[in-house]
């Protein structure tokens, strides 16, 4: 029979790799936000509303997420009830995402979010209160 022999450094080196690979930081829903570009929004039927989704660990901008939920009500005024369509534009700015809506009144608007991020699992939300000026 022959006996077997384990360096302490072979065991020290793998269990630095297995330690490495346990403790890896993976980005998390909450590690994302958006931001409005502008707070003061043009009150009418043509308003375009502008978000950023960032990196909150790097402040980088997200491009090429999948925004697939928006809900623009005028919550902020005790209206909750009051909705309005939103309708994604194109964009030229990196990780900045436009929308066109009707603002048909001023006053405080909720836009709410829920997108995807590419390598993400779980869903980004977002809830912003914009300003509609006349």
């Amino acid at each position: 029979m022959t006996a077997s022999y384990f360096s302490p450094r072979a065991i020290l080196g793998s269990l630095a790799i297995v330690l490495a690979a346990t403790t890896t930081s993976f980005a998390a829903a909450t590690d994302y936000e958006f931001r409005l570009v502008e707070r003061e929004v043009a009150q009418g039927p043509d308003a375009t509303v502008a978000v950023r989704l960032v990196d909150k660990r790097t402040d980088a901008p997200v491009a090429d997420a999948v925004i697939f939920t928006t809900r623009l009500d005028m919550a902020p005024e005790g209206m909750e009830a009051m909705t309005t369509s939103v309708e994604a534009t194109p964009s030229s700015e990196p990780g900045v995402y436009k929308f066109k809506t009707n603002l048909s009144m001023e006053g405080g608007w909720r836009f709410k979010l829920a997108a995807k991020v590419q390598g993400e699992i779980d869903t980004v939300q977002g809830e912003l209160v914009l300003q509609a000026k006349p």
